[in-house]
């Protein structure tokens, strides 16, 4: 599919939509957005605003041998990899969420590590990864904490809007998460 930029009023219209999970049993790891933007709503794929820099982060970190765009997610299940959001809906920014919809995004959240068994789960953005848990000391990084028995990470945020994190730092924290990973697959 070839990716295209979406009118002003397409962006508005998006407002509200969702994107559907791309996930399937057993994962290495699931990696959890807070909610997905107008511009991910009105393309209908995760990360996808240019300027995210989650699919450069990916390949940055070596979980991906190539760098995929937001229209290729799909290919991220062939490396053991899938995506799903706290909360569904898209909105202009991630401020709009209420702390109640967050927590019951960690509840939503729950129910599908359940259900599809991920090694590790890892949450992108500290600030809602505090909220929806109820962790206001959590840091970035491993959690002592698991989801069934998904082992739990805080990555930043890897929206360009987050200037607290320049791409190396990133990809730096997503191959302490790989690293991981990489381990409990070959059961060291």
């Amino acid at each position: 599919m070839t990716p295209w930029r979406p009118t002003p009023a397409q962006l508005a219209a998006a407002r509200e939509r969702t994107i559907r999970d791309v996930i399937a049993p057993g994962l290495h790891v699931l990696f959890v957005g807070i909610n997905p933007g107008l511009y991910s709503g009105a393309v209908g794929r995760h990360f996808a605003r240019p300027g995210n820099r989650f699919w450069k982060t990916l390949h940055r970190a070596g979980f991906t041998d190539e760098e995929l765009s937001p229209f290729e997610q799909g290919r991220l299940l062939d490396h053991g990899i899938g995506i799903t959001n706290l909360v569904a809906r898209t909105t202009a920014a991630a401020a709009e969420l209420s702390p109640e919809e967050l927590r019951a995004g960690a509840r939503a959240l729950h129910r599908k590590v359940m259900r599809y068994h991920p090694r590790v789960v890892a949450v992108l953005g500290i600030g809602a990864y505090r909220s929806a848990f109820e962790r206001p000391r959590a840091t970035i990084g491993a959690q002592p904490e698991t989801i069934e028995s998904a082992r739990v990470w805080v990555l930043p945020n890897p929206s360009g809007l987050n200037a607290n994190y320049q791409l190396p730092e990133l990809a730096r924290w997503f191959r302490a998460l790989r690293r991981e990973v990489t381990s409990r697959a070959s059961g060291s």
